[in-house]
């Protein structure tokens, strides 16, 4: 229960932060954007139509189309997060910012979106429009989410070539860019896990003492010195970020002299990480 109050609360905060950002920076700047949002935005430009009213229609087919290849759970996040942004859309519609540079509208509407999306995507839920195609991309084809969602977004700054400038679509392509890579980090680098590959004269110490102090499960692995050519334990464990200066403590207590290897992890799922949802 706690973490779908959790989860409602993050799609809240980052459907307002993009459509905040769409309406304050992108729209402000006569600029483009990806996805259904940057159809909408056409269609506003192009014929007055509110974008909020747009969105919300454009995104209720494609969820129609697109619900049988994501999570239950996501879709209803996917619902939650489509209505509040055609709200918060039309709720901002007024609000505008006059920067007098088109790149400083860039560089904060790509960041104010990218920043949305990621909360809702890292809450379990999508924006709809391509994000359900984006995550439909990396559930068969392995491909990162935000790289999917780039792809798609830059057939829609084609689109929009129709009525903004080309200068202006190219501003957008950077928006978008910037976008991603706000994206990711919210996506992957709030999320970031860590791998400890550890060599020490007290093997089964150190795993004892990480699995009842850490709470982490631990793979003992054969290894030889190609100096010493002596056999050695090797232990491989995958932690939290947070977890790591508490493992440490607790492994140079036991053997000071324990030579330690930390690694990035990208993704993680089972044993108390993240599970793939059906």
């Amino acid at each position: 229960m706690k973490k779908l109050v959790r989860d409602i609360i993050l799609v809240v905060l980052g459907s307002f932060v993009f459509s905040a950002g769409v309406n304050l920076f992108i729209i402000s700047g006569n600029l483009g954007e990806g996805g259904v949002t940057g159809l909408a935005i056409v269609l506003y430009y192009a014929f007055g139509l509110s974008t909020g009213i747009t969105n919300f229609v454009l995104n209720a087919i494609l969820i129609v189309v697109g619900y049988k290849f994501i999570s239950k759970r996501s879709m209803y996040l996917t619902i939650v997060a489509t209505v509040l942004i055609s709200v918060f859309l039309s709720l901002t519609e007024g609000w505008h910012i006059e920067t007098g540079n088109v790149i400083v509208n860039a560089v904060f509407g790509g960041s104010c979106v990218g920043l949305g999306i990621g909360i809702i995507v890292l809450a379990g839920g999508t924006t709809a429009g391509t994000t359900i195609l984006a995550r439909i991309a990396t559930k068969y084809l392995d491909i990162s989410t935000p790289y999917a969602l780039l792809f798609f977004d830059l057939i829609v700054v084609l689109i929009s070539t129709t009525v903004i400038p080309i200068s202006s679509a190219l501003v957008t392509v950077i928006s978008l860019y910037i976008g991603t890579k706000v994206m990711e980090y919210v996506i992957e680098g709030l999320n970031t896990k860590k791998a400890l590959t550890i060599i020490s004269s007290r093997p089964d110490a150190v795993a004892k003492a990480i699995d009842e102090q850490v709470g982490r499960g631990l793979t003992l692995l054969n290894g030889r010195g190609y100096y010493t050519k002596e056999e050695k334990d090797v232990l491989y464990v995958v932690i939290t970020k947070t977890q790591i200066t508490k493992a440490k403590r607790i492994i140079k207590k036991i053997d000071n002299n324990a030579f330690i290897v930390i690694h990035d992890v990208r993704d993680v799922y089972g044993n108390g990480f993240l599970v793939e949802e059906h």
